[in-house]
């Protein structure tokens, strides 16, 4: 029998964490539908554990018709009040108004940078920071950079962008590697980009 690789405190044994931990978490993302659901995701996760957003994710993909930004983007007062009503998301109306209107926001970043990826990754010169940390404690709930972040989205209309969940997205789309350094995918995710 093989031994279990090391992993980060944070994502237990659950076999749904761990997948996510080992797959996506801390992985250069760079796919804007993907960034655009990352960051919804990352807002309804505001005074929740990530856990209960991961676990509801295919609902989300579902009730958010796949996370196509143009189509969010549109949604009107009868989508709100159905999103408002899905038992399969968080129900929460300033997290579901906010969607739409990170969307829209989402959108105009795109069509000022080329894309969202262009703008994100502008903000780490196109590669990771490495937090270079022994243990979960050592991780910051937030650094200069993700309020710098936070600051730039808020100013461009996007909602529930506060430098926790900033840094929290920064670290889930990849922007910073906060794996442990005793983790196997700190190793696995040295120098990519």
């Amino acid at each position: 029998m093989s031994a279990q690789p090391v992993r980060c405190p944070w994502c237990g044994s659950d076999p749904l964490y761990v997948r996510y931990h080992d797959e996506e978490w801390g992985a250069p993302l760079h796919d804007d539908r993907a960034l655009f659901e990352l960051l919804i995701l990352e807002g309804a996760q505001a005074g929740l554990s990530w856990y209960t957003i991961l676990k509801r994710r295919e609902g989300y993909r579902a009730a958010y018709d796949g996370f196509v930004p143009e189509v969010v983007a549109g949604y009107g007062p009868d989508k709100l009040a159905a999103l408002a009503a899905d038992a399969r998301i968080v129900r929460n109306r300033a997290k579901i108004a906010a969607s739409v209107a990170n969307a829209k926001a989402f959108l105009a970043v795109r069509e000022a940078f080329g894309s969202f990826d262009a703008y994100l990754w502008r903000f780490v010169d196109g590669t990771p920071i490495v937090g270079n940390f022994a243990a979960l404690g050592e991780v910051p709930p937030t650094t200069p950079l993700a309020e710098t972040l936070s600051r730039d989205l808020k100013s461009r209309g996007f909602g529930f962008v506060g430098p926790t969940i900033v840094y929290a997205f920064m670290q889930a789309a990849g922007l910073v590697n906060d794996h442990l350094q005793g983790c196997f995918r700190f190793r696995e995710l040295a120098g990519a980009r």
